[in-house]
């Protein structure tokens, strides 16, 4: 595993987040008529909200179609939303030609297999704390946090604390005075 400089991480405009097993802990509720249910991590909800808030970019990138899915994803403003993937790595280059990003500016967070090619190329790959061994080998950054857990909130803090965007965020937050202390 190598870290990249916090240069690097500074110049990250797009988050791409896989979703069973990073957005949630990766279980499958399926309901008696068929409908799924999933769990999202309230933590992650309001990472997400100050990425935004941040400027940048998020996509939902995930290899399974789920209706609550598409309605967490309007609920926090995701930009891209990419379902039943079985390429990821094609639809992430598709996703990097509609946006316009660099791919080195993109960071991917995964956890299973089908995650590694479209982690090896990005500028910066996540591997959550939960996720198979494989791809924390091949990951710049293993989060404490397990996918479904706090794991995609821990990224973002990582990733703006980085660049020097969080002390900024943190004023609609804190006093003045306990800024310096977080």
């Amino acid at each position: 595993m190598r870290e990249k400089t916090s240069a690097n991480l500074s110049q990250i405009e797009m988050l791409v987040l896989d979703i069973d097993g990073v957005m949630t802990d990766g279980t499958l509720i399926i309901n008696e008529d068929g409908t799924e249910s999933k769990h999202f991590n309230s933590l992650d909800g309001h990472g997400l909200r100050l990425w935004k808030r941040a400027g940048g970019k998020l996509a939902f990138l995930s290899g399974r179609e789920c209706k609550p899915v598409v309605h967490r994803a309007r609920q926090l403003e995701v930009d891209y939303v990419l379902q039943d993937c079985f390429d990821k790595l094609g639809e992430l280059k598709k996703l990097i030609a509609e946006s316009g990003i660099d791919a080195e500016r993109i960071a991917y967070v995964g956890d299973d297999l089908p995650d590694l090619p479209a982690m090896g190329h990005v500028g910066f790959a996540v591997a959550v704390a939960n996720a198979v061994e494989q791809v924390k080998q091949h990951a710049d950054y293993v989060t404490t946090a397990a996918g479904g857990s706090g794991a995609v909130r821990e990224v973002i803090e990582h990733i703006l604390k980085s660049a020097g965007k969080w002390s900024q965020l943190m004023t609609r937050y804190l006093p003045a005075e306990r800024q310096s202390e977080k």
